[in-house]
């Protein structure tokens, strides 16, 4: 690693970006693309291990504005076309290209280490500096924003940049060192977590079809308030997990007896899983909704994760995370060639237009309203389309009812179907 006293590395950027995660590296990328001086710092060296690893089909079209298609394409990850569910021996599933909003209707399963890296190594080869190994320590935005860092030989040293971006994930640089930090709304829930070597091929689950190209998504058969995800790689491997509030799951002091504890209270799950073998040890990630109290202002914004998170369910964090990298980047080259930017109209107002419409249906999902409609055995097909699409990613779209009027919306299909 290039030390970061080295004379010739700038001390000034245009940007610098916390966190090399996916909204990290498309960010970069799509400042890099404008002309922009970006440096991303992070903290960890990759490949690294996180959750999050069912996309979703909204994700690709950032993915491509990044110009990382081919690559992600190309990597051999695990095709994806859909969600299915399961509870109480009742199945159904969401076909993404069977939807009401244009635009991609696949994308992919992936293992978040390497696919995380496959980004940030795209990024690099189009000429994004990164450096990994770093922490940084404090910020002043008192004139120009500046950073305090320290490599990973405990060396401190200061970069300035015209603009930050947080993209530093649940490590919530920004919120934690200028006390952003504000409670969810959401109640505290937990999960757990871990890959299976799962084989499914080997058991026989009579007229039941296990789709590798949906994310399996099950309902606890006596809580509907406690799920699992099952998410298939492309070899031969998933992941796994529960998630419920922690008085739920019970005594969670042994991971992995706990976890499956759960997966045999699941009379499906149980049968699908007979012969899965635990390969990676079980991990758990508590209270892990968050909230701030300032999404950006004219020195910083926060992406993805760094400025909040809802839950697990539909897999729309990393969506979030994209979309906040794109909403946020056209602001940032705006503010950086001279134009004013109202960052709570121009990214906070239009970001949250779609974190609060995966809101709807995550609070709906628990208190079971959701769930009855998922579950309900004649749907309308035009509303399922339009429910499709949020499922899909596409929770920004406000041609589509269930976006615009997503509460009042979601009550009177529950009503329909109760």
């Amino acid at each position: 690693m290039i030390s970061a006293q080295t004379p010739e590395l700038k001390a000034h950027y245009d940007v610098i970006v916390i966190g090399a995660g996916p909204s990290g590296s498309v960010a970069a990328s799509l400042l890099h693309q404008e002309g922009k001086r970006v440096l991303v710092l992070e903290k960890q060296h990759f490949p690294r291990f996180s959750i999050g690893e069912s996309l979703l089909p909204c994700c690709m079209q950032v993915i491509a504005e990044a110009n990382m298609l081919d690559a992600v394409n190309q990597a051999g990850y695990q095709f994806k076309n859909g969600a299915a569910f399961n509870a109480n021996g009742r199945s159904t599933y969401f076909d993404f290209t069977d939807k009401f909003t244009p635009g991609p209707g696949t994308t992919f399963q992936v293992e978040r280490g390497n696919f995380d890296k496959l980004l940030a190594d795209t990024a690099a080869s189009q000429g994004v500096e990164i450096r990994y190994g770093q922490c940084v320590e404090a910020v002043d935005l008192t004139h120009q924003p500046r950073l305090t860092i320290s490599d990973e030989l405990g060396q401190r040293y200061e970069l300035s940049a015209d603009y930050l971006l947080d993209a530093s994930g649940f490590g919530r640089v920004l919120p934690r060192l200028l006390d952003l930090e504000r409670p969810s709304g959401l109640p505290s829930r937990t999960a757990i977590f871990t890959h299976i070597r799962d084989n499914i091929d080997s058991v026989d689950m009579g007229d039941y079809h296990f789709d590798r190209n949906k994310i399996l998504i099950s309902v606890h058969p006596d809580n509907r308030d406690i799920w699992y995800w099952l998410i298939p790689f492309s070899d031969g491997r998933c992941s796994l997990g529960v998630v419920g509030e922690p008085h739920l799951l019970g005594d969670a002091d042994d991971l992995e007896q706990t976890l499956m504890r759960l997966v045999r209270e699941e009379p499906r799950l149980k049968q699908l899983l007979s012969q899965a073998e635990i390969i990676r040890e079980p991990a758990k990630l508590a209270g892990y909704s968050a909230n701030v109290s300032t999404l950006a202002t004219d020195k910083f914004a926060l992406l993805g994760n760094a400025g909040e998170f809802l839950d697990p369910v539909f897999s729309s964090g990393v969506t979030i995370a994209m979309q906040s990298a794109s909403i946020a980047t056209k602001c940032v080259v705006k503010q950086l060639n001279g134009q004013a930017v109202d960052w709570q109209t121009e990214y906070a107002q239009p970001l949250m237009r779609g974190v609060d419409t995966f809101r709807t249906y995550v609070q709906a999902w628990y208190d079971g309203r959701f769930q009855d409609v998922i579950f309900y055995q004649d749907p309308n097909p035009k509303i399922k389309q339009m429910i499709c699409s949020i499922l899909a990613g596409y929770a920004w779209d406000e041609n589509n009812p269930f976006v615009a009027e997503s509460e009042r919306r979601l009550n009177m299909v529950v009503e329909l179907c109760r």
